[in-house]
């Protein structure tokens, strides 16, 4: 039962938020288009931010920039009534080297089209709009950033989707934590007296050797993966300083906290078979796991079916997983974070092939299917009083793990 509405009108208003998004279609292309053609990276995201806020206020709709504090994020709130509040998302950071090779441009598009078309539907609804531009999610956690400032309070539901190879409704996105590590060795002459050396890349290489072993005897949904920065400054020249950049995934947010443990002691053992002293920086935006709201995401299903995706509530294949700070969020307010189909099955996100397809046709699809299944979502959550009350009772009591803001 739909809130003082019949549910003929609910189908109307929801053709009334795709029509706004037909007509739109155009722009968003043309805005991801041009994110594609201009990569930018963690909280460097100045171009996206002026094209999407110049979008947002061009189509009469106020817009906070450098919202939060943060220079390139943004915020809409569209006050239409006393129903719950639903939170759009985009990204539009992109990868160093290989640019949106997650597809970030698409997420953008796909949230900014959502959140215009709800923003004139909201007062018929009777509820309120939250769209936000969230910067740096490849690893600088813009969104853990933005809930310390309490972008998330009051907040009834969150939602956006993510490009992929196939149509998902979830994804098994695990907890992360990005540690950098220095070892500090004692310079010397490689030839002449080596024994007055400490080597720090040998420390580096063995702690590295140490946690090869320990990949064995993980959980097979853990990963463990790292790379050398620093590796020394000349040959004839004793290491006095190596440097190394890891990530440390686990299921949850606390299953990760022992993995931590145990990755450190093979990086200390590394440092003291070589002599040499290690320091650990692990760094403070910690990605939790994605907690999936089950009643929001059917609704999401069911949306995306008119539009001829099937999208089953599976998760995306295999047994590891990757990593996003929608999954904070999650812990804060039911959210979902499904999966749309731009390339072929089988090419990897993260991969200069599927950077490719992310300006191609199917990313186009994506864009407006996307944008259309979560405006259609969001008025199912503004009208329907039994998905509201579905969605709260599978949140459950909201408790928050230590780590996720």
């Amino acid at each position: 039962m739909t809130l003082n509405m019949t549910s003929q009108q609910v189908v109307e208003l929801k053709q009334s938020v795709c029509r706004d998004i037909d007509a739109r279609t155009k722009d968003l292309v043309s805005i991801s288009h041009q994110l594609h053609e201009k990569p930018e990276t963690n909280f460097e995201e100045h171009f996206a931010h002026q094209i999407l806020t110049d979008y947002i206020a061009d189509s009469k709709v106020k817009v906070a920039r450098g919202a939060f504090e943060l220079e390139t994020a943004f915020d809409v709130r569209i006050k239409g009534g006393e129903g719950p509040t639903v939170a759009v998302l985009c990204e539009y950071d992109a990868l160093p080297g290989i640019g949106h090779a997650c597809g970030h441009n698409i997420i953008a598009t796909a949230g900014l089209g959502a959140g215009l078309a709800l923003s004139a539907v909201a007062e018929q609804c009777g509820g309120n709009l939250a769209l936000m531009g969230t910067p740096a999610e490849e690893g600088g956690g813009g969104k853990i950033e933005m809930a310390r400032k309490g972008a998330f309070r009051n907040i009834d539901a969150a939602m956006m989707i993510h490009p992929a190879d196939a149509d998902l409704a979830r994804m098994n996105a695990i907890a992360i934590q990005n540690l950098f590590v220095k070892f500090h060795g004692l310079a010397a002459h490689a030839a002449v007296s080596p024994h007055k050396g400490k080597n720090a890349l040998d420390a580096a290489v063995l702690g590295y050797m140490n946690v090869a072993a320990l990949r064995q005897h993980i959980l097979p949904t853990e990963r463990i993966h790292g790379i050398f920065t620093n590796s020394g400054e000349k040959p004839n020249i004793v290491p006095r300083e190596t440097e190394m950049d890891w990530y440390v995934r686990s299921p949850t947010i606390e299953t990760l906290q022992p993995l931590k443990e145990r990755v450190a002691r093979c990086l200390e053992g590394g440092a003291m078979a070589a002599g040499c002293t290690v320091t650990f920086d692990w760094k403070k935006n910690t990605f939790a796991d994605l907690v999936d709201n089950l009643p929001l995401l059917e609704s999401y299903i069911r949306n995306a079916e008119q539009f001829g995706r099937q999208m089953t509530s599976e998760f995306l294949p295999g047994t590891g997983g990757g990593s996003t700070d929608m999954g904070n969020i999650s812990y804060l307010v039911p959210s979902i974070h499904p999966m749309m189909q731009v390339a072929p099955s089988g090419v990897s996100l993260h991969s200069a092939a599927f950077a490719d397809y992310t300006k191609g046709e199917e990313a186009t699809r994506a864009i407006v299917d996307g944008a259309k299944i979560m405006a259609m979502t969001a008025i199912d959550m503004w009208l329907s009083k039994a998905l509201q009350d579905e969605v709260k009772a599978a949140f459950g009591d909201g408790v928050v793990p230590e780590g996720v803001i």
